[in-house]
């Protein structure tokens, strides 16, 4: 009796070497694959957030020109260029004049550098524009009165010097609804104030009508 025993084939080292390399291969492609996937999420992380931010200015923008634009917002520009001129004149001793322009709808400071001011043609006296400012149709100036009875709804000149203002008086504008308000300027203490209304301010009394 002849027995045979079935011869079981060795494994060739040589497949399992090619497959070591293959699975090694594929996971260094993959490690890449997700390296590279991981920078292309951080770049458009960046990206996103360079967008975001460029978003946001537009809106800061946006809503400091709404802002600006408001009827409180151009008035109290307005008021508060008119309290820095006589503020400055009072610590320097600088002179200053805030022009009203109604015709135009601005207005416009400026430093008197001359030592005479021309009356008669106000636009030639000498100085330094500081600031010039457009109003909206937010904000419309109606009339300046000058507390001396002059009034004017073409252009109007308000100077202040070391001593205060030359003259006092109101400066009437209307909001977006034509709702009046009223700036006062106070030639005694120097205040200049916005109040709601046409203010009536004292009107200036001739000597007949003054009692002894």
């Amino acid at each position: 009796m002849i027995c045979s025993a079935q011869m079981q084939p060795k494994p060739d080292v040589r497949y399992r070497m090619l497959d070591t390399r293959k699975i090694k291969d594929e996971h260094r492609k993959s490690n890449f694959k997700n390296r590279k996937l991981g920078f292309t999420m951080a770049e458009l992380l960046v990206v996103l957030a360079i967008v975001s931010l460029f978003v946001l200015m537009a809106q800061i923008h946006l809503f400091g020109l709404l802002r600006k634009s408001t009827f409180r917002a151009q008035t109290q520009e307005l008021v508060s260029t008119m309290q820095m001129a006589a503020s400055a004149a009072a610590e320097t001793g600088r002179r200053y004049e805030i022009m009203i322009d109604i015709s135009e709808q601005a207005y416009e400071l400026k430093q008197i550098t001359g030592s005479e001011i021309n009356v008669d043609r106000p636009d030639e006296t000498p100085g330094e524009v500081i600031v010039q400012n457009n109003l909206t149709e937010n904000c419309r100036l109606v009339y300046v009165w000058f507390d001396d009875g002059i009034d004017t709804n073409t252009r109007a000149w308000f100077r202040v010097g070391p001593s205060g203002w030359q003259n006092g008086g109101k400066i009437i504008l209307l909001d977006e609804k034509d709702q009046p308000y009223t700036i006062v300027v106070n030639r005694i203490n120097r205040i200049v104030v916005l109040e709601e209304g046409n203010i009536e301010l004292l009107e200036p009394k001739s000597k007949n009508d003054l009692p002894f």
